[in-house]
């Protein structure tokens, strides 16, 4: 029975602007064998008719010129029982053959909520049942094995192996003696002297001058008299004259953490092409209460970073703002970064700076960072991001169907750093870093 037919798809919204992008995306959803219930330029629905379609899903092609639509539309799209994908138009104009039916199988994946995105015929064909117990060894394979055959076949060829008789002992060669006879050796018992022999007398040593000392010792062995010690009483060292103050030196003490709170590191997503869809996957696997913040920069079109901070919200258990200068990178946060946002370390603790460069790489502790490199993020940076993997950071590519920009992430896995879908990757940050009580 096909899948379709046991979880069927969704109704599903198509908002996209005329264009190659609209007819691919209407291609995908009839491949993939989606109803479409609604196909309309999003500047021009409005939230009745949207929100009066019954639809499941919703399929959007991103590009800056319905950003604002976006932001009238989001009662509706933020509804927790509407299913929203994003896929940027640029993208979606130029998929054709094997790319489409790709993206095909990831939106009926998408549609459906489960990670199968095999081809038809790549899947298991089930006619294997396991059975009970534990496999036959070779053991129990060959227990009732007669063995009479190959004793008598052994004993017939055992005069024509060679023997040592082949090489002739050499003269004087004898046999080694076993660890057994010399320990036995050792311990024989020494023969006593004779009873009728007396003791022998040690001559008596002739008496040395007053004068000579070369026969002094410390401890007369086996003399009777007891020496008779003389304590001399030690004099205690004399005190300095004075306190030798200007030798003394305070020992400098570590700074305090920063009093805001700000974190000592933080993780740097990178995002481009493809971005928007893997780092909604990224996000909503990451636990609240994370123990460290999590930088987004993706660079838009217009700048609409206000709209990316809305799309995120809606699947992340993380707060996602938008960051503001002068204020403290706090755990727990997702913040998007604006063009002219930059990071700095002030007081042990990471603090937004206005920086008309944006984010630098270089800015990051690299003891308490780390850098993750989605599909489409900008091979310009992979020297920033390596030299701060080999100073002490963590840094992890994408890998997967989903990543469609790969050339970055490719690199930072080639050189030997982490890598795996956005969920792993989230699984990967939370275990490093942890939930904050």
């Amino acid at each position: 029975m096909p899948v379709n037919d046991l979880n069927p798809l969704p109704l599903v919204a198509l908002l996209a602007r005329v264009g190659p992008a609209r007819e691919r995306l209407r291609e995908a959803l009839v491949q993939a064998g989606a109803t479409v219930v609604l196909e309309e330029d999003p500047n021009r629905v409005d939230l009745e008719t949207l929100g009066g379609v019954d639809a499941g899903a919703v399929l959007i092609a991103l590009e800056p010129a319905i950003e604002e639509a976006l932001e009238r539309l989001d009662p509706v799209l933020a509804s927790p029982s509407l299913t929203v994908i994003f896929d940027e138009a640029e993208l979606a104009a130029r998929r054709e053959g094997w790319e489409a039916q790709r993206w095909a199988r990831h939106l009926v994946a998408k549609l459906h909520g489960h990670q199968d995105v095999l081809p038809p015929g790549a899947e298991q064909d089930g006619l294997l049942q396991p059975e009970p117990g534990l496999p036959v060894t070779p053991a129990e394979l060959h227990a009732d094995a007669p063995l009479e055959f190959h004793v008598r076949e052994a004993f017939d060829a055992a005069g024509d192996v060679p023997t040592d008789g082949l090489y002739p002992r050499p003269e004087g060669y004898s046999e080694p003696m076993s660890l057994e006879e010399a320990l036995a050796a050792m311990q024989a018992p020494v023969a006593a002297p004779p009873a009728s022999m007396p003791p022998p007398v040690p001559a008596a040593a002739p008496a040395a001058p007053l004068g000579d000392h070369s026969s002094w010792s410390l401890v007369d062995e086996g003399s009777e008299v007891q020496a008779v010690v003389h304590a001399t009483p030690v004099s205690a060292p004399a005190a300095p004259d004075e306190f030798a103050i200007d030798r003394l030196s305070l020992v400098a003490l570590e700074p305090e953490a920063d009093p805001s709170g700000a974190a000592p590191g933080a993780v740097l997503v990178l995002a481009g092409i493809g971005g928007p869809d893997a780092l909604r996957r990224l996000l909503a696997a990451l636990p609240a209460g994370l123990a460290v913040p999590i930088l987004v920069y993706m660079r838009l079109d217009g700048g609409r970073y206000g709209n990316l901070v809305k799309q995120m919200a809606r699947v992340s258990a993380l707060p996602v703002v938008l960051a503001e200068s002068d204020q403290p990178v706090l755990a727990g946060n997702a913040y998007i970064l604006p063009d002219d946002v930059g990071v700095a370390v002030h007081n042990r603790g990471l603090h937004f700076t206005a920086d008309a460069k944006g984010i630098q790489v270089a800015a990051l502790p690299p003891a308490h960072s780390a850098v993750v490199m989605l599909s489409g993020s900008d091979v310009a940076l992979l020297d920033e991001v390596l030299s701060l993997a080999v100073a002490g950071a963590w840094v992890a590519g994408q890998t997967g169907e989903g990543c469609y920009d790969p050339i970055a992430a490719n690199a930072v896995v080639a050189a030997g750093m982490a890598a795996g879908e956005p969920p792993q990757l989230a699984a990967a940050i939370a275990e490093r870093w942890g939930v904050s009580e």
